[in-house]
C-alpha cells in the first residue's frame, strides 16, 4: 500500500463511518477500484483508532459526564448520564450476538462480492427515506429510552453487512421508535464508540510486524480518518438540523447503481 492508497482509504473510512452511506461498503468498493488486495490488520486498527478519536473528541463533554456519573457518591445531577450508559449497553447487545454467531462468516463472505455490496447500498438508500415515508418527517419528538436503544441496536446489528450503513440504520431505527432525529443521531455516534473499539480489539489477535516503509502511509491514513471523521459528524448533525438527511439516501441510490453497473459489466 502506498501513501495515496492509504490516505484515500483513510478518507473513505473517516467520512463514511459517520455519514449514513456505509463505511464497510465503500471500503470494499474503493479497495477494488484501487487494486488494494490486503490493507493489513495494523492499518485497519490505526484507521479505526482515528475514527474513534474523532467521535471521542467531539462528544468529550458528554463522555466526561458519563464517567463522573459512575463515580460515587451517585447524585441526581448525573442521573441522565447513568441512564445513557445503560441504554448504550442495551444497544450494543444485538450486534454482539450477531458478531459472535455462526452468521458472521456468511456476512464476511459478502466482502468479496462487490455487486452484492452495491445492491446493499440501494437498501441503505431506501432505509434513509423510511422516516419520511412511514412517520411523516418531524413526528418523532421523544428522547432516547430503552425501546429506542434496543431498536437502534437491532439496526446496528444489520449493519454488519457491508453496504448497510451503521449510522443510517441506527438513526432511522431510533426515529421510527419515536426519538427525535437530533437525539437519535447523537446516540448513534455514541454507539459507535464501543462498536469501533470492539472491532479494533478483535483485530489485535492478527496484529503482526509492520514493514518500515508502510508505517508512514499507515499513520497518514489514520490522521486523515480522524480529520474526515470529525467533518462527517458535523455534516450529519447539520443535515439533520436542516432536514436534509434524505439527501444521503439519494447519494446511496446513485453510488449503488453506478457501482453495480461497473462491477457487473466493466470490471
Amino acid at each position: 500500500m502506498n501513501w495515496f492508497q492509504a490516505m484515500i482509504l483513510g478518507l473513505v473510512q473517516g467520512l463514511t463511518e459517520f455519514l449514513p452511506v456505509s463505511s464497510s461498503g465503500h471500503l470494499v468498493l474503493v479497495q477494488k477500484l484501487l487494486g488494494v488486495t490486503d490493507k493489513g490488520v495494523t492499518f485497519e486498527i490505526l484507521v479505526h483508532f482515528g475514527t474513534l478519536l474523532s467521535v471521542v473528541i467531539y462528544f468529550w463533554k458528554s463522555l466526561w459526564r458519563m464517567l463522573l456519573s459512575i463515580i460515587p457518591p451517585y447524585t441526581e445531577q448525573y442521573e441522565r448520564e447513568r441512564k445513557m450508559i445503560f441504554f448504550l449497553f442495551l444497544a450494543s447487545i444485538p450486534a454482539a450476538i450477531v458478531g459472535f454467531s455462526p452468521l458472521v462468516d456468511k456476512f464476511e463472505a459478502v466482502y468479496e462480492k462487490p455487486t452484492v455490496v452495491a445492491l446493499l447500498l440501494l437498501v441503505t438508500g431506501a432505509v434513509l427515506f423510511l422516516p419520511r415515508v412511514l412517520a411523516k418527517k418531524g413526528n418523532a419528538t421523544g428522547e432516547i429510552n430503552a425501546k429506542s436503544a434496543i431498536a437502534m441496536g437491532i439496526g446496528q446489528a444489520f449493519a454488519i453487512l457491508p453496504g448497510i450503513s451503521r449510522s443510517g440504520s441506527t438513526i432511522v431505527s431510533g426515529m421510527l421508535a419515536g426519538t427525535k432525529s437530533s437525539s437519535a443521531a447523537e446516540f448513534s455516534f455514541l454507539m459507535a464508540i464501543p462498536a469501533i473499539a470492539a472491532a479494533a480489539v478483535m483485530e489485535l489477535k492478527d496484529l503482526g510486524e509492520v514493514e518500515a516503509g508502510l508505517l508512514g502511509p499507515y499513520i497518514a491514513g489514520s490522521v486523515v480518518a480522524f480529520v474526515s471523521g470529525l467533518i462527517a459528524i458535523f455534516a450529519v448533525l447539520e443535515s439533520i438540523r436542516k432536514g436534509k438527511f434524505e439527501y444521503f439516501g439519494i447519494y446511496c441510490f446513485i453510488a449503488g447503481i453506478a457501482a453495480f453497473c461497473y462491477f457487473k459489466f466493466f470490471s
